[in-house]
C-alpha cells in the first residue's frame, strides 16, 4: 500500500474544505497518508469531514526562530545525506532570485521534513504550487523521493513564471482545478510533461438535494425583503467592495437583506465603505462558519452572490468552491466573468454572469434577480442539475488515486478530465 506525505500550508482551514474532501477521499481510495502542515491552524471551528480524516499531521516550524534546536538537529542530520550538497545548490539557485525570508523559511521547514520525514513515505504531493511545493521539492531532492503538486490559484497566478517553469519540469506529475489554469501552466510544463485538469467537484453526499419552494420575494414589500447571500474571505479577489458599491445603487424601494459569511483581512474596511453608503443595518456580517452554518445559509438564501476580480498583485479565484456549494442547493447565482467562473456558470441558462469590475453592470443584474423569483427559480433548478451532472468530484479522486498510487499520467488521464465540461 503506498504512502504519501502530504503537504499543505495550514491545517485544518475553513477555507480549504477541497483539501479535505480530497483527502478523506485518498484515504476511502486505500491511500496512506501522512499530512504535512507549514502553519498550525488559525480558525476556531472545523469541517465535520475534518473530524472524519484519520491522517496523522505533523507542523513544521512556521517561523525558524521559533525553533532552533529543531531546525539545527534537521539540519546536522541531513546534511550527510550524499544528495545535499545537489539540493543546497538548487536552494542557493532560487535565493539569488528570491532573496527573501520566505523563500530561507522554506529552506529550513524542507530540512526539518526531510530529517522527520516517517519510515515508508513513497512520494510528496504538495496542495499549492508557491510555498508547500518549494518546500516539498526540496525536501523531495534530499530524500531522494519524488513529488508532485496541485496548484489551485493565487499560487499559480503571483508566483513568477521562471519558478512555475522549473517546478513543472522537477515534479512527477502536476494536476489543477481549472482549464484557464491548465493551459497557463501548461504553455510552462516541458513537452511531454502534460498538466492534469481535475474539477474539485463536491461530494454531494455532504450537499443533498433539496426541494425548495418557490419564494415569491421581489424585493417590493418591506417586511419579507429578498434574502442576499455570499461566501468569500474579505480579501481583494473577492471584489467585495464592488458588490457594497452594486448594492447602494439598487433602487430605493427594492428590500433586500445581505448576508456575508467569512474571515478576511478587509473586514473591517469593508464595514466602514457600507455605513459610508447607507447600508449597515441591511448587512449582517458574520466569521467563518463550518459547513453546516454554510449549508443552512445556502438554504435560507433567495440569491447567492459573488463579484471575483483579479486584485492587484495578481493573485485571483480558480473556480471558488461556494458557487458549487450554492448551486447544488438549488439557489441562483450571479458572479462575474474572473477566472474559471465561466467554466461553471453559463450566462442566462444555469445563472448570471457580469463583467468584473462593473459595478453598474452589477447592480442591474442584481435589481433583475431580486425582482424577479420566477427567473430566480429557473436559473437555480438549471443551475443545480448541471452542477450535478458535471461537477461530482469522483472522476478526479479516482485520477488522483491511480496517479498517487504509482500510475502514470498519461494524454488519456488527461483528455479524460477536459471531458467534463
Amino acid at each position: 500500500m503506498r504512502r504519501i506525505a502530504i503537504v499543505v500550508k495550514g491545517y485544518p482551514r475553513l477555507s480549504e474544505t477541497f483539501i479535505a474532501q480530497e483527502i478523506r477521499a485518498l484515504e476511502q481510495a486505500g491511500l496512506t497518508l501522512d499530512l504535512i502542515s507549514l502553519r498550525r491552524p488559525t480558525d476556531k471551528a472545523v469541517h465535520p469531514i475534518h473530524r472524519e480524516i484519520a491522517a496523522p499531521v505533523t507542523y513544521l516550524p512556521e517561523y525558524l526562530h521559533e525553533a532552533p534546536l529543531r531546525v539545527w538537529r534537521a539540519w546536522r542530520r541531513v546534511r550527510r545525506l550524499p544528495a545535499y550538497p545537489a539540493a543546497r545548490a538548487l536552494f542557493l539557485k532560487d535565493l539569488r532570485r528570491d532573496p527573501t525570508r520566505n523563500r530561507l523559511r522554506r529552506w529550513g521547514q524542507a530540512l526539518v521534513l526531510a530529517a522527520e520525514l516517517p519510515a515508508g513515505i513513497d512520494m510528496l504531493y504538495a496542495h499549492f504550487l508557491h510555498t508547500p511545493a518549494s518546500v516539498a521539492r526540496y525536501a523531495a531532492r534530499l530524500s531522494g523521493l519524488p513529488w508532485a503538486v496541485s496548484a489551485h490559484a493565487k499560487d499559480i497566478w503571483t508566483s513568477p513564471a521562471w519558478e512555475k517553469r522549473e517546478k513543472l519540469a522537477d515534479c512527477a506529475w502536476a494536476v489543477t482545478c481549472t482549464e484557464v489554469g491548465r493551459d497557463h501552466l501548461a504553455a510552462l510544463s516541458p513537452p511531454g510533461k502534460p498538466v492534469l485538469l481535475g474539477y474539485h467537484g463536491l461530494d454531494f453526499r455532504r450537499f443533498p438535494a433539496v426541494a425548495v419552494a418557490v419564494e415569491m420575494r421581489d424585493g417590493s414589500d418591506p417586511a419579507r425583503p429578498v434574502r442576499l447571500l455570499s461566501v468569500g474571505r474579505a480579501v481583494a479577489k473577492k471584489g467585495y467592495p464592488d458588490l457594497l458599491d452594486a448594492l447602494a445603487l439598487l433602487p430605493a424601494g427594492r428590500h433586500w437583506r445581505f448576508v456575508h459569511i467569512g474571515g478576511g483581512t478587509d473586514g473591517a474596511a469593508l464595514r466602514a465603505r457600507a455605513a459610508a453608503r447607507g447600508l449597515a443595518d441591511r448587512i449582517e456580517w458574520r466569521d467563518a462558519a463550518a459547513q453546516e452554518a454554510v449549508l443552512t445559509a445556502y438554504r435560507d438564501a433567495d440569491l447567492f452572490v459573488l463579484a471575483s476580480r483579479i486584485a492587484a498583485d495578481g493573485d485571483r479565484d480558480g473556480l471558488p468552491n461556494v458557487l458549487m456549494e450554492a448551486q447544488s442547493q438549488r439557489l441562483a447565482c450571479l458572479a462575474t466573468r474572473a477566472a474559471a467562473i465561466p467554466e461553471l456558470i453559463e450566462h442566462e441558462r444555469t445563472g448570471l454572469l457580469a463583467e468584473s469590475g462593473d459595478v453598474a453592470g452589477l447592480a442591474a443584474a442584481l435589481d433583475r434577480l431580486i425582482s424577479s423569483p420566477t427567473l430566480r427559480a429557473r436559473l437555480g433548478t438549471a443551475g443545480a442539475a448541471r452542477v450535478r451532472e458535471r461537477f461530482g468530484f469522483q472522476a478526479t479522486i479516482d485520477r488522483l488515486a491511480h496517479l498517487l498510487g504509482g500510475g502514470v499520467m498519461d494524454e488519456t488521464i488527461c483528455a479524460s478530465a477536459s471531458t467534463r465540461r
